[in-house]
């Protein structure tokens, strides 16, 4: 369920319409903006207008099932034909983030921000010829880029719809990603990187989903014993996800999106395109006074809601009969009415 929605009028009509001179400037980019167009889909009438759908770091430029693709997109049942985000009513695209590259070794050969993705994501648009799209929809880490992109091309967007994103990392999340990296980089030095990866994503699946979610699935008791050890439900499940990951991922890419994710920053302030903010009961990785402070600051009209799911910070992915009446009013509706 939600809450109400609480509308918060711009920045400027507070009077407050200056960002901190203590703020740094936005990120620089650091990829070659002759580097090549990130892969991304576009599906859709040709004529209708045009949703921009970015998820976290896992997501793909393959949004929903399309004709040239009929697999399941890795966000099938809120994006399509008659869904919240209706393939009838919006052409939708969506693309693969940019990574930076690898080395030899397996580490990233170069530093990636979400402002880089919202550059790439301009690239796609001049290709398209599209100077200014309806909206984009950003959940995680694609709320991070939306929100950089709203920032970097201010005239490009006419709504942002941000779902569990914040305007920097929390400390917190910062903590537990570290971590995650660390773990990776021991394992490209002792070569097992790929048992790396799926110790980093199993640690990471702890973070997307929320405690209640896990004591209402899996029993507290081992699941097997033996005289020297035990195994939990709950461990073959983190385990399963992370070797999933592991199989399509390569260190150097997760290394990278990672860290884009805690260097991630933008200046409220600096940002006034409408919109509607999503925060997640039980989100640990963006507390909900994260998304607070952002509608706060913000120097555009938006509405913050609040959206009471069991799953945690991966409710936009896990429960879509909650998120998507919010996305379909919220690109149908005004920001703040």
């Amino acid at each position: 369920m939600t809450q109400p929605e609480t509308p918060t009028p711009s920045r400027a009509a507070r009077g407050a319409n200056r960002f901190p001179e203590a703020f740094p400037a936005a990120f620089p980019t650091t990829v070659p903006l002759s580097a090549p167009l990130p892969p991304y889909e576009v599906t859709g009438p040709p004529a209708a207008p045009l949703v921009v759908t970015l998820g976290g770091i896992s997501a793909s430029r393959h949004v929903t099932s399309t004709v040239g693709d009929a697999a399941d997109g890795w966000w099938q049942d809120v994006v399509g034909a008659g869904r919240a985000i209706d393939t009838k009513v919006y052409r939708v695209l969506s693309l693969d983030y940019i990574d930076g590259g690898s080395t030899k070794d397996g580490q990233p050969e170069t530093l990636v921000s979400t402002h880089d993705q919202a550059d790439a994501l301009a690239r796609v648009l001049d290709t398209l010829r599209i100077t200014r799209v309806h909206a984009i929809v950003g959940a995680s880490y694609g709320g991070m880029a939306a929100l950089a992109f709203a920032e970097r091309y201010p005239d490009r967007v006419a709504r942002l719809i941000v779902i569990s994103a914040p305007h920097e990392t929390h400390p917190m999340s910062t903590a537990l990603r570290t971590i995650q990296r660390r773990i990776v980089t021991l394992g490209i030095e002792t070569d097992r990187a790929h048992d790396a990866l799926v110790l980093a994503r199993a640690l990471a699946m702890t973070t997307y989903r929320s405690a209640h979610e896990f004591a209402q699935r899996f029993a507290s008791a081992p699941e097997t014993t033996t005289d020297t050890g035990a195994t939990f439900p709950i461990e073959n499940y983190l385990l399963h996800n992370g070797e999933k990951f592991a199989r399509r991922w390569s260190a150097s890419r997760f290394l990278a999106l990672s860290l884009s994710a805690d260097l991630h920053r933008v200046a409220p302030e600096r940002i006034r395109t409408p919109a509607v903010l999503v925060s997640i009961d039980g989100d640990t990785i963006v507390p909900g006074e994260q998304m607070r402070q952002l509608a706060a600051r913000l120097a555009g009209p938006n509405r913050l809601i609040r959206l009471q799911a069991a799953t945690g910070h991966d409710a936009f992915l896990a429960e879509p009969d909650l998120i998507g009446p919010i996305l379909h009013n919220s690109l149908h509706a005004e920001v703040v009415s």
